[in-house]
């Protein structure tokens, strides 16, 4: 996923910077700051809010429509993670080539014409290949649609507008929540079209406001002489320690993020209307991530936020094997939907408190390739651990070990203490 900048005062050798809170004027979305905010808003509600998550409210309608089975639809959304891989590479490169407005377009044109391609029963191959581009235009439009919107924020907006970016992301799930069980018990066809239309609606409303955008804003300077803040060694122990993290989390969250309402509605036998609602509880917490993020970065720091985080998500992921009632399912819900798009705000925020503003871009363009390698890893290895038992409840605690590692990694990262830089 793309960064977050939050910017924090220089720190002192040897501690961890807690960046100082906003004030309340700065909490507030200017008037001229809406195209800054819909665009990046618009390209997540796409990208991932609907590109994605739609699919998950999605697969145990196909299977009880007699689409697929149970093992092709997991299959199915192991594609949009492939996509996800190779839209996150080739991003930056489609940009220089053709321009990020055109880029941007064409890839919310993709996602509408990748949902209304999918409006009919079809072999799944050809299923296969409309999940695929909308993995590949829903990763570009997470690398290119905020990143280009927070490239034209001033500094010290950026920790006020970026969170607020990614909560398309939440709508987009709960958007998916209630309009796929409203609309499936009509004709699964629709479900796929309105998906069309509102990808369509969103991406025009991209549009409109991504030519609105001013120009980039210029680069913070040191007080000495204007000279760019310095930045610490690209790679240190502390570094790589945080990205192994990243991907244990990639690797970690993937039973919910694919498999959830399918698990809930067939295995547990708790039906559709069930499991959308879980999927809304999905929703209303990946809103409300990105700004709890900030929220607590800015009271206990990068360090202390980040193993929290981690350390919660692992929890979350295991809680329905142990708690297995409404309550668990939606509190499990909620604290992986909002360490899903939280999750990359928190990590992008402490790495660039390792290594620094100026090679953050560079360091977290690595993070997002290989975040996006091990989901597609993750997810075809679950699918086909499916296919083989038939069940997905193992692939919860496989999922809660994984991010255990990865807390164990954050908490090892405060050993090796990095030079301090201003981040």
């Amino acid at each position: 996923m793309t960064p977050v900048p939050v910017r924090s005062a220089p720190l002192a050798p040897g501690r961890h910077a807690v960046p100082a809170s906003l004030p309340e004027s700065a909490r507030v979305i200017h008037r001229h700051e809406l195209p800054l905010f819909f665009t990046g808003f618009a390209a997540t509600l796409s990208g991932v809010g609907l590109a994605r998550f739609a699919y998950t409210a999605l697969m145990p309608q196909m299977v009880h429509a007699g689409w697929f089975s149970g093992e092709q639809v997991a299959y199915l959304g192991a594609a949009n993670l492939l996509g996800y891989l190779v839209g996150a590479l080739a991003a930056a490169p489609l940009a220089e080539r053709f321009g990020t407005l055109r880029v941007l377009v064409a890839c919310w044109l993709a996602v509408a014409f990748s949902f209304a391609a999918c409006g009919q029963a079809q072999p799944m191959a050809l299923f296969f290949v409309w999940r695929l581009v909308s993995g590949i235009a829903g990763a570009v439009l997470m690398v290119l649609g905020p990143s280009v919107a927070m490239a034209a924020t001033p500094v010290q907006r950026r920790a006020t507008l970026g969170p607020l970016m990614f909560c398309g992301i939440g709508c987009g799930a709960l958007l998916s929540a209630t309009l796929v069980p409203a609309l499936a018990a009509t004709s699964l066809s629709l479900v796929w079209w309105a998906l069309a239309a509102v990808s369509a609606l969103a991406g025009w409303g991209g549009w409109r406001q991504a030519r609105r955008l001013p120009a980039p804003a210029p680069q913070a300077l040191s007080p000495q002489a204007g000279i760019p803040l310095r930045s610490a060694p690209l790679w240190t122990v502390p570094v790589l320690l945080v990205m192994l993290a990243y991907t244990c989390d990639a690797f970690g969250f993937v039973p919910h993020t694919v498999f959830w309402v399918d698990y809930l509605a067939r295995e547990l036998h708790l039906g559709a209307a069930y499991a959308s609602t879980q999927w809304a509880f999905f929703g209303l917490g990946a809103i409300a991530g990105p700004l709890a993020a900030a929220f607590c970065a800015s009271r206990w720091g990068w360090w202390g936020t980040t193993t929290s985080a981690y350390a919660i998500k692992a929890a979350a992921i295991a809680l329905p094997l142990v708690w297995a009632s409404f309550a668990g399912h939606a509190t499990s819900a909620f604290l992986v939907g909002a360490l899903s798009p939280g999750m990359a705000a928190i990590t992008s925020g402490y790495l660039m408190q390792l290594i620094g503003p100026l090679q953050h871009k560079k360091m977290w363009g690595y993070a997002t390739a290989a975040f996006a390698l091990m989901q597609a890893v993750s997810g075809y290895f679950m699918a086909w651990m499916y296919a083989a038992t038939g069940v997905y409840q193992p692939l919860f605690a496989i999922g809660s070990a994984v991010l255990l590692a990865g807390t164990v990694m954050v908490v090892a990262s405060r050993w090796a203490r990095p030079v301090p830089v201003a981040a």
